[in-house]
């Protein structure tokens, strides 16, 4: 898959070079993303990441030509919201995805759906917007459909639980053991049983190193990122500070 992506983003940056203006991709998992921020373009170009609302978890990768400075960047040109009202109910995410995608938009097409009570927001790129307008039902309700610009977009407030330990060493198995509050011994059977990620890849090596930033899974537990390492107790262990998405 990354083979493919990145073989997908050198071609968005090279047009970038050549015709002097933006390019941009679909929408990208945090996998996707992960991916490109590794990568850097042989062209002449900017890379940068938004989902039309910040804390977006889907985004779409921007190549910015050298002209233009980010801060000018405007994802309104590309990234659109659509405001669906449901009645007489409150569907849930893939009650609102299954509709859209019945009407023919693929995935990728769309970022996140955010959904408070019986209303969504549904970030979108500006190519399908008014197939999104169209929609007429979601589930078993009927809805309203309604463009509205970035700016009303409820905020999106990432909830997490924050964690200190220390560990040995920054390996893979002892920092998913304090993220999660479990013994090494079952962290790194977790690891071998493929039940973990890291940076969003399975990763099978319980010796992996981690670093500040990376992100880490465990199937049944949920996601947490390493926020902060460094520091050493009277012992000798390392200070590491996390984060549990709730």
């Amino acid at each position: 898959m990354n083979e493919e992506l990145i073989r997908r983003a050198e071609d968005l940056a090279r047009r970038c070079e050549r015709s002097g203006s933006v390019t941009h991709s679909v929408f990208l998992t945090p996998a996707e993303q992960y991916a490109l921020n590794q990568w850097r373009p042989a062209a002449d170009c900017t890379v940068l990441f938004h989902g039309g609302v910040e804390n977006a978890e889907r985004a779409a990768a921007f190549f910015l030509p050298d002209w233009m400075d980010p801060a000018d960047f405007a994802p309104a040109e590309t990234i659109r919201c659509v405001k669906i009202t449901a009645h007489f109910g409150a569907p849930g995410h893939r009650d609102y995805l299954g509709s859209l995608m019945g009407l023919g938009v693929r995935r990728e097409w769309l970022g996140d759906i955010l959904i408070q009570d019986s209303v969504a927001h549904v970030l979108c790129l500006h190519t399908v917007e008014q197939e999104l307008l169209t929609l007429e039902k979601v589930g078993r309700c009927g809805v309203k459909t309604a463009s509205v610009p970035l700016s009303e977009i409820p905020a999106i407030e990432r909830k997490v639980r924050p964690v200190s330990f220390t560990v040995q060493s920054a390996r893979f198995d002892a920092v998913l053991a304090g993220l999660f509050h479990l013994s090494r011994t079952a962290a790194a059977d977790h690891i071998r049983a493929g039940d973990a990620s890291l940076n969003y890849s399975e990763c099978l090596r319980p010796d992996a190193p981690v670093e500040p930033g990376d992100v880490l899974s465990l199937r049944g537990c949920g996601k947490a990122r390493v926020t902060e390492l460094g520091g050493q107790s009277r012992k000798g262990r390392q200070f590491l500070i996390g984060e549990v998405y709730c």
